[in-house]
């Protein structure tokens, strides 16, 4: 059985072994969750096989439907949750793609961390995308901070009990633009992690118990989505991920 071992270097250059895990994902987790929000110089990595756990997009579909189900459980917000993926993310924000072992792990990094606090800046500030679509970190913080916004705008103006049919971000007077449409379908961790996965990469199957099989024309309904290699996702994949969060039912 493989084991992955969390290490740390101190200020002094001291090294110490932190924990170990029997999953590669688990152990990045930890160290994103080491690293997030971290001011000092030091170090943390990650050794053991290089094997990726995540190698298909049902894998990551699987991975992120149990954290979902957790957050639930926990009663987690959206918006805590988002808070907490966004503060994870940082670590990372140099790098140009992830490995899918990596994505899985800032999933899981965010339900185990405290979420950083709302910034009402957020609300007035122009979260436009520069270039009209996501080309890197940067764009997709954009992305996530507007969709923060909107919940928070959320809060003075409730969705209703009929927002799991879509319902438009009240966005009022003196909210900045926006690099997200304003359309909401999905409110809960639960339900939106399933559907960002789903619905920008696939992996589901009926049997899994979440999505009900609809028939096409002419056709039997689709039991499930077709398994594919995953190897890395890039920021603006990420995007496209976290904007079917909101969007795809």
């Amino acid at each position: 059985m493989h084991t992955w071992d969390l290490m740390r270097q101190d200020d002094n250059g001291n090294r110490y072994r932190m924990a170990s895990h029997d999953s590669r994902v688990g152990a990045l987790a930890q160290m994103l969750m080491m690293e997030s929000g971290v001011q000092h110089k030091q170090m943390y990595w990650v050794t053991g096989p290089a094997i990726p756990a995540v190698r298909t997009n049902r894998d990551l579909y699987l991975h992120v439907l149990r954290i979902g189900r957790d957050a639930a459980t926990a009663s987690w917000s959206l918006s805590a949750f988002l808070r907490a993926l966004w503060k994870v993310s940082v670590p990372l924000s140099a790098h140009q793609s992830l490995e899918a072992d990596d994505v899985a792990a800032m999933f899981s990094a965010a339900a185990g961390v405290a979420p950083a606090e709302y910034d009402p800046a957020w609300s007035t500030r122009d979260l436009s995308l520069p270039g009209g679509e996501p080309r890197g970190y940067a764009d997709w913080e954009r992305v996530l901070l507007s969709q923060l916004a909107d919940l928070e705008d959320f809060l003075a103006s409730p969705p209703g009990p009929r927002a799991r049919f879509g319902v438009d971000a009240p966005r009022p007077a003196g909210a900045g633009s926006r690099a997200t449409p304003p359309r909401w379908c999905n409110f809960d961790p639960a339900t939106y992690l399933e559907c960002a996965i789903a619905g920008s990469l696939g992996g589901w199957d009926a049997a899994d118990g979440v999505r009900v099989p609809l028939a096409a024309p002419g056709g039997a309904p689709t039991e499930r989505s077709p398994v594919r290699a995953l190897t890395t996702l890039t920021w603006p994949d990420l995007a496209r991920v976290i904007v079917c969060g909101q969007l795809y039912a």
